[in-house]
């Protein structure tokens, strides 16, 4: 190995978000490294779907799927009412 040219190896403490903290060794600068999921919490092993919602995010999409949704509503009835005007014109001629 040359001298001089790899980096320092140093122990090194992960935190994640749910608290869980990991001991390591890694060549990152700082000593404590922290992380939003980790082992403890993420659902592929723990075997429980959990909902992380990052700013209202969730909600934002909730709200913006409801409104989205009821349109579609009145867009079926005002079709149907289109439809029926038509019907009666076809009728009437």
């Amino acid at each position: 190995m040359k001298a001089g040219i790899h980096p320092v190896y140093k122990p090194t403490r992960i935190v994640c978000a749910c608290g869980n903290k990991i001991e390591t060794r890694s060549t990152h600068d700082k000593d404590e490294l922290h992380v939003e999921i980790c082992a403890a919490c993420h659902p592929f092993f723990t075997g429980k779907q959990k909902l992380m919602d990052k700013a209202g995010r969730v909600e934002r999409f909730r709200k913006r799927y409801e409104k989205t949704e009821k349109p579609e509503k009145a867009d079926k009835t005002a079709k149907t009412a289109k439809s029926e005007k038509a019907e009666k014109a076809t009728a009437s001629s």
